[in-house]
């Protein structure tokens, strides 16, 4: 986006007064929700709801990997133990330690559930929507936040990361339907089955 992009969504935002003083890079909370949500709803003003998603899903796995990287974030996670873990185990830890790490170090309401078989990461007090209305749901960043740790913990790549229910949309909670493997190895079971099913089809 470039310095002058990001100049001119703060003002968007009318947060003028983070342009060349940004937030110190700590794990402390220094950005308000209004302010963060207030970012993201002019992000989406001013690059449509294609170019918002693809932009907040990146900045989501940038911040992920610099929590993990310098922060230390999750560091102590993929040890022995839990690299002898079956992949679907390794998910279900991992976005454990991740509802945990939002709710330690900020005012993030996380938590996981399972229905049905599927992994659902549920917010309820959600900053990358805070106040917005919208018709869809929004909160691209924290889908690339899971898609990158789980590609971080368990280096697999294609995990899918839905948002069924966004608090902007007017649902309860901002839910996210997590798989419990990589998208080509769903696909790719999926059709052996077909296979199998056709195979077994009747003449």
């Amino acid at each position: 986006m470039g310095s002058n992009g990001v100049a001119a969504v703060l003002r968007l935002a009318r947060l003028d007064h983070l342009i060349g003083d940004y937030p110190p890079d700590t794990h402390d909370s220094e950005v308000p929700f209004e302010d963060f949500a207030a970012l993201n709803e002019s992000i989406l003003g001013m690059c449509g709801l294609r170019g918002a998603k693809g932009l907040c899903q990146h900045a989501g796995r940038a911040a992920l990997r610099q929590a993990v990287t310098e922060g230390g974030l999750m560091a102590d996670l993929p040890d022995l133990a839990f690299k002898l873990l079956p992949l679907g185990a390794k998910v279900k830890v991992g976005l454990n330690t991740l509802a945990d790490v939002l709710g330690k170090f900020s005012d993030v309401d996380a938590h996981v559930e399972e229905r049905t078989g599927d992994l659902l990461l549920v917010i309820e007090r959600c900053p990358e929507c805070w106040g917005r209305v919208s018709d869809a749901p929004v909160c691209f960043g924290v889908a690339g936040m899971v898609d990158e740790a789980l590609h971080w913990l368990t280096e697999e790549e294609g995990f899918l990361v839905t948002e069924a229910e966004c608090v902007a949309r007017g649902d309860d909670s901002c839910t996210f339907v997590v798989s419990r493997q990589p998208e080509e190895e769903l696909m790719q079971r999926n059709t052996e089955v077909t296979t199998v099913e056709d195979d077994a089809s009747p003449e």
